[in-house]
């Protein structure tokens, strides 16, 4: 996988249509969506029922104040000069004046307010109580009274400590201004305790449509889940290599297409049964290729020993001109390469077929000596170094493939590091034989030379992966050499890893290790290794 795919695959991970992705699930999206929904409709229609409500009282309580404030302007009609309830026949003017019970007419209600204005002046103003009788209204509402509009429609107004009225002025014969009020306060004390009542209704819907709508979701996405976790199994699959028996689907119970998630079901068993055709075609197609490998590698083996065999034998005639000689030596150097490309691929192709290996106990100790050693005589001009445990270690494996691993890897560092550089081989035993998570032996191979350049980092273990000019030396590899430590230490159910800087680049070999004795108990001892 490049770069670039993996920063798609991530940038799509946390991005959704251009979106960031939400951390909640969809059955909470839509419990949520609808409660808001729900919860909007409840609020619009208790809105509007109060409104409504209270728009239906306050029409009842003007025509209230229409008929009391038409039994005030008939009593105030009937009071001229010399009448029962004229100003001057009780003394005086002015909101201070004794005003009598009748001043209202009868039949008015409790806390009804009357008020005369005379050139925009108050000169009486009463309130009923319920005993019949008129108090005073207080004087900071006189004002207010005072400026209720006469245009025949009712206004609300707050007159201090006695409340908000429903007030309403009209003028009789003589030009006087007869106000008439009516309190609010049933009006507004009804409104709210509807506003309560609603409001905790709602309250309670909302909660039980909440549990309701919450466990109707869970049952409706039931077959959605079962779908993801089918493509959850199918994800956990190793897909990359191999034979793989795709056999996971949707049950049929939920790949009904008259339904949006059997839709989504049924797609998803199409795309797992063209996956696993696809599956199936390539790993014929590996089989097939990984056989014409192996028997082309084989076919080859006795045709190129032929060309070696004729061309050391023919290279023995002392008589030979200088130019044929030469020849002749070129002949067998590329079959001698020809032949190590031929037996890679073989050795290729049999671990790729899962030929089993030899199990048996490897000294990893010795068998590192004897590759460093190695190494040395055919790499003189790196200095070489070993960081070795005082005791023996022993893995469970083939001895000739491990050793193989070894060898590809120093030949590696050999190749392609200029003279001069220092490799060390490491060997690491488990700190905590008892841990599991710690059960495993390292093997270590660095050098201090150039590095590897990022782009070639993440594919050098790939078959035929070819370093650049500066890491080459005198002559390039088959590409093949980190392809079969890979291909050995996973046949072995080990790792093999790879870090790279300018000046420091770790092969990391991680094999299981087995609880082994040291043969025969003896300690190996650790000759010393010249350093060129």
């Amino acid at each position: 996988m490049t770069a670039t795919a993996t920063h798609r695959r991530a940038a799509l991970r946390t991005r959704v249509d251009g979106r960031p992705r939400t951390r909640h699930s969809l059955r909470a999206r839509l419990v949520v969506a609808v409660m808001l929904l729900l919860a909007t409709v409840c609020a619009v229609v208790g809105l509007a029922t109060a409104i409504a409500l209270r728009h239906f009282m306050l029409n009842q309580l003007d025509d209230d104040l229409v008929s009391a404030g038409g039994r005030f302007v008939a009593i105030q009609n009937g009071a001229g000069p010399g009448g029962p309830n004229h100003p001057d026949d009780r003394g005086g003017h002015g909101a201070d004046a004794d005003v009598g019970a009748d001043f209202l007419g009868p039949a008015q209600a409790p806390r009804t307010v009357g008020a005369t204005i005379v050139a925009g002046q108050v000169t009486d103003a009463v309130v009923t109580d319920r005993g019949g009788s008129v108090l005073q209204v207080p004087a900071e509402a006189l004002a207010t009274l005072a400026a209720v509009p006469t245009n025949g429609h009712p206004v609300s107004e707050d007159l201090g400590d006695l409340g908000t009225y429903r007030l309403l002025a009209s003028v009789d014969g003589s030009g006087t201004v007869l106000v008439t009020g009516l309190p609010q306060a049933d009006v507004d004390h009804l409104t709210q305790l509807l506003v309560v009542a609603e409001s905790i209704v709602v309250v309670l819907a909302l909660t039980g449509a909440g549990v309701v709508g919450a466990i109707a979701v869970r049952r409706e996405l039931r077959p959605l889940e079962q779908v993801a976790e089918t493509a959850g199994r199918v994800s956990a699959l190793q897909l990359d290599s191999g034979e793989v028996e795709l056999l996971e689907r949707v049950p049929a119970a939920h790949t009904d297409p008259g339904t949006e998630v059997g839709q989504v079901g049924a797609a998803l068993n199409r795309m797992l049964d063209n996956v696993a055709a696809a599956l199936d075609a390539r790993h014929a197609s590996e089989v097939q290729l990984r056989q014409f490998v192996a028997d082309a590698s084989h076919e080859l083996r006795t045709p190129l020993a032929a060309i070696r065999g004729y061309a050391e034998l023919t290279a023995r005639d002392r008589t030979l001109p200088p130019t044929v000689a030469h020849s002749l030596s070129r002949i067998t150097s590329q079959a001698e390469r020809m032949s190590t490309l031929v037996e890679d691929l073989l050795l290729l192709a049999r671990l790729d077929a899962g030929r089993p290996l030899e199990r048996a106990p490897v000294d990893l100790t010795r068998l590192v000596l004897d590759a460093v050693s190695d190494a040395g005589a055919a790499g003189p001009g790196h200095r070489w170094r070993l960081d070795l445990p005082p005791e023996p270690v022993v893995v469970l494996g083939d001895t000739l493939r491990l050793t193989q691993v070894v060898t590809n890897l120093l030949a590696n560092a050999r190749t392609h590091t200029p003279a001069g550089t220092e490799v060390t081989v490491g060997l690491r035993t488990p700190t905590d034989p008892a841990d599991p998570a710690d059960r495993a032996v390292l093997v270590t191979v660095s050098d201090t030379g150039p590095g590897i350049p990022p782009a070639l980092a993440a594919h050098v273990f790939e078959r035929f992966a070819r370093g650049d000019g500066s890491r080459s030396r005198d002559r390039g590899s088959t590409g093949l050499g980190l392809a079969i430590v890979q291909a050995v230490v996973d046949a072995h159910g080990g790792t093999v890893t790879v870090a790279s800087r300018p000046g420091r680049t770790t092969f990391t070999v991680r094999l299981p290790a087995p609880a082994l004795p040291v043969p025969d108990g003896k300690t190996i001892p650790l000759p010393a290794l010249a350093t060129p």
